[in-house]
């Protein structure tokens, strides 16, 4: 049985609930608009990102328990804390299987502490590392490669499969998509209701990326980490909104008349703040010479705003 604090304990569920096809459900909750994916197989049945702490993993583990009493295996999209951090909750509960990609295992080992000031209003035993299933649960498997290239896996869950695969730098280095009949989960690749976050994004390899999801022609729901699922309509538009954007940036910092990049963040389809946060990563990547099509890590990435290195270089 999952232990829980007092204060998880007496947390009102706030979970909604949508089966979206037989036995594949999205498990959403108002902490970061999270949704949880849930494939109830023969055996098994897979979670895919358990949220942002004990609170919330709590809560979608509960969701989930009232949809199946089979046994869980876990898939972390990639290394961000809004969903690996509930991990806990689930090992709790005897989970023994969390898969990700190796660039997010990396990532959770060097960064996943760092991460935790930024759930501290929300799940503040995670934060200060404080009270039961606050430990971070680092993956238990991995999909083959070394992540230099698109790779995939089956994961068998009696009765049904669920690929598992990596198609390339985008959101992060280490984004993992989970597709089960004619359904996808995108984790952060794909992003509804707010615009791309490109804290440590490879953006120009992020458009190719979204293209490549966008002509997977045997899924026709696209369910995004955050916001309401999608069709591939959708998809196809945020890879040309962001190839837009980039190419702006472009004609920008190629013309010297054009005065400095701040003066075209009003011109992008993106607010403000974001094409802020676009626009230093990219000048980042390009000083440090990461084209993106041919990078390999070693280790993960050191971003310079995004949430895996809280603005610090390893």
């Amino acid at each position: 049985m999952t232990c829980v604090s007092p204060l998880i304990k007496y947390r009102r569920d706030m979970a909604r609930t949508q089966e979206i096809a037989d036995g594949i459900y999205v498990i959403t909750t108002d902490d970061y608009r999270l949704n949880t994916g849930l494939i109830v197989g023969g055996e098994k049945a897979m979670v895919i990102d358990t949220g942002a702490g004990p609170r919330q993993g709590a809560e979608i583990f509960r969701a989930a328990r009232r949809l199946t009493d089979l046994p869980f295996v876990v898939v972390n999209t990639h290394a961000h804390y809004d969903h690996i951090f509930g991990n806990a909750v689930f090992a709790a509960d005897g989970v023994t299987e969390f898969w990700a990609h190796p660039n997010a295992e990396r990532a959770m080992e060097r960064y996943a502490d760092r991460q935790r000031g930024y759930v501290e209003t929300l799940e503040p035993e995670m934060a200060h590392h404080q009270g039961p299933n606050t430990d971070i649960i680092l993956p238990t498997r991995l999909l083959p490669g070394d992540g230099g290239r698109a790779s995939f896996t089956r994961v068998d869950l009696g009765d049904r499969a669920v690929t598992l695969f990596y198609l390339g730098l985008g959101h992060t280095d280490n984004d993992v998509l989970a597709g089960v009949d004619e359904v996808l989960f995108t984790g952060d690749i794909v992003e509804q209701g707010a615009d791309p976050a490109f804290d440590d994004s490879f953006p120009e390899v992020w458009v190719q990326t979204l293209a490549t999801v966008a002509g997977l022609d045997r899924y026709h729901v696209f369910v995004p980490g955050h916001g309401t699922p999608v069709e591939r309509t959708f998809v196809q538009r945020q890879s040309e909104t962001m190839r837009v954007a980039i190419d702006r940036i472009a004609a920008s910092t190629a013309n010297p008349e054009a005065g400095p990049t701040t003066a075209a963040m009003y011109k992008l389809p993106y607010d403000a703040g974001v094409t802020r946060i676009l626009l230093d990563r990219l000048a980042w990547l390009q000083e440090k010479g990461i084209t993106g099509k041919d990078y390999v890590s070693d280790e993960p990435p050191s971003g310079v705003t995004g949430p895996i290195t809280t603005g610090e270089h390893a």
